[in-house]
């Protein structure tokens, strides 16, 4: 039986960044340098794969410090984490890793300057809820830091009157044309707003967008490879849609994807969230070739070259 053809779009960059890759090494690093258990609090990253690999190789992943053991390692994930938590660790004396992404670490930064040296209050730009944005609002006092969500949000958000000014911060793993609309918003709203010298918006999360876009443009249909608590992985499937590629789909693996879904597709894109292996991209080209005639073309719209540093805690 003949199979049907189907052009395959590989989206890249797609998959890690190098946040992500530095995160997951530290956690493996760890496990060399003390041996298992290492704990992790929260998911190192947001990817249901990852976390049972490391899990396998003796990672104990936690919801908070007070189910760390007074002798044991621990590691703050990736999203970063709220100025009570290294407080805590610190109180305990326990050996922790801060495994915060340096750019994530970067608008814990600026949201600290903005309070503490000017007193600004603080629009946080962001999802209720993520783990980032519960880390960057805990770098302040509580009440110091609004966050909006939508544009609606920034129509009628009301900074207090006390404060010597007003600036705002994004979580990293936006939508950039979202994000670009409610700061659209808040400087027609607010023209004397201080936002930062370069946008929050990380580099991995800019690149995935664009390449998801040029793809999108020429797909019948769009696949991004992540776990539904991926905010960068969700955004993939929304920048689709909003390119005119209606049939998007966040799928875990090649397990998840509905057939029946890719009926009558000829030209299917393929992207992966930042925090997804390279390998369920591999597997899920694999599932596509035993069904179909595949043809692979590379969609690359940038060149990701970025390294961060290991903590010197974990440096040979």
């Amino acid at each position: 039986m003949t199979k049907p053809t189907l052009t395959l779009l590989l989206a890249a960059p797609r998959g890690f960044c190098a946040g992500v890759e530095r995160a997951i090494l530290i956690v493996e690093r760890a496990l060399e340098k003390w041996g298992p258990p290492v704990y992790v609090r929260h998911e190192i990253v947001h990817n249901r794969y990852v976390v049972e690999s490391l899990r396998a190789k003796g990672a104990v992943f936690v919801d908070e410090l007070d189910e760390v053991p007074d002798d044991a390692p621990v590691i703050f994930s990736a999203h970063g984490v709220p100025k009570a938590v290294p407080a805590e660790a610190e109180q305990r004396k326990l050996v922790y890793v801060d495994a915060t992404c340096p750019l994530v670490s970067k608008v814990h930064r600026e949201a600290e300057r903005h309070f503490e040296r000017d007193n600004r209050h603080l629009l946080l730009i962001g999802h209720a809820g993520h783990p980032e944005v519960i880390g960057t609002m805990g770098q302040v006092p509580e009440g110091a830091v609004t966050l909006v969500e939508t544009v609606a949000d920034a129509e009628r958000v009301q900074p207090p009157a006390d404060a010597a000014g007003l600036a705002y911060v994004t979580q990293t793993t936006l939508s950039l044309d979202d994000t670009a609309a409610i700061i659209g918003v808040l400087r027609r709203r607010f023209p004397d707003i201080h936002g930062p010298k370069q946008e929050d918006i990380c580099y991995a999360t800019t690149n995935r967008q664009q390449a998801v876009k040029t793809a999108a443009a020429r797909a019948d249909a769009l696949l991004v490879i992540g776990s539904p608590n991926s905010s960068n992985s969700n955004r993939l499937v929304e920048v689709a849609k909003q390119a005119g590629c209606g049939r998007a789909l966040l799928v875990e693996g090649a397990a998840d994807i509905d057939w029946n879904w890719l009926q009558g597709v000829g030209v299917l894109a393929l992207s992966a969230g930042a925090s997804a292996p390279e390998n369920l991209v591999r597997e899920v080209t694999a599932a596509l070739e035993k069904r179909y005639s595949v043809t692979v073309e590379p969609v690359e719209t940038a060149v990701e070259d970025i390294e961060f540093k290991l903590p010197r805690a974990l440096i040979a």
